[in-house]
């Protein structure tokens, strides 16, 4: 999981609390990049700076997804 968080988001403190989320996955055992940016909110700017990491982090999960499913499906 990757989430970057905005620490000048209004939303922060009462309802996003990601430092709730991370002890929930450390304790399950969950990896987790959680990243932390002062001075952003929760706006289009953010979005837009951090987007391309996310569509990268997924891509790479997608595509080593796609070969793990792929050696399991029988040729021929």
């Amino acid at each position: 999981i990757l989430i970057d968080q905005g620490l000048a988001d209004q939303f922060l403190a009462e309802q996003l609390n990601p430092d709730v989320f991370e002890a929930a996955c450390k304790a399950a055992g969950q990896p987790l990049t959680l990243r932390r940016h002062a001075g952003y909110d929760h706006g289009y700017y953010f979005i837009s700076t951090f987007i391309e990491d996310h569509i990268a982090h997924h891509a790479k999960i997608f595509s080593t997804e796609l070969c793990r499913s792929e050696e399991r499906i029988p040729t021929g």
